[in-house]
């Protein structure tokens, strides 16, 4: 099973990384993220698009105003741009991705509701990352 899946993930190029992930790791469908988005509360979703690593959408939220979402592919957690406070800070955000692996870490800024940093992957690979405000986890790549 895994040779087939690598096999399709190398023909579809790196758009098809995600089939040969294990299925704790694979990517939401456009559909699984709606329903992610409407059991959290927001409605009018539009503009649903997988760029950066992550799936973005504009969207109403449950109070009725306009959000820009950023949203983890693999839990379908939704992070609205306007989220202006993080429980972590920047040596917060630098300390899990060392303990995750991530060396070089720099340019770690708060934006749009959640982190951003570049860093080298354990490949020794120069990558942009998103991280989760509360927790410190990566919830996308953009390499």
């Amino acid at each position: 099973m895994k040779t087939i899946a690598l096999t399709l993930a190398l023909a579809l190029g790196s758009s098809g990384a995600a089939l040969a992930q294990s299925d704790s790791h694979r990517a939401l469908t456009e559909a699984q993220v709606r329903a992610h988005l409407q059991d959290q509360g927001y409605s009018h979703i539009d503009d649903l698009k997988f760029k950066h690593g992550m799936w973005h959408a504009d969207a109403r939220s449950g109070n009725g105003e306009h959000v820009d979402l950023r949203i983890d592919p693999v839990s379908g957690k939704a992070y609205a741009d306007e989220q202006k406070v993080s429980r972590l800070g920047k040596d917060d955000v630098r300390a899990s991705l060392a303990s995750a692996g991530y060396t070089d870490v720099h340019d770690v800024e708060f934006d749009d509701g959640v982190w951003q940093a570049k860093a080298e992957n354990s490949a020794g690979k120069d990558v942009k990352l998103t991280i989760d405000p509360d927790t410190g986890k990566v919830i996308g790549t953009d390499d």
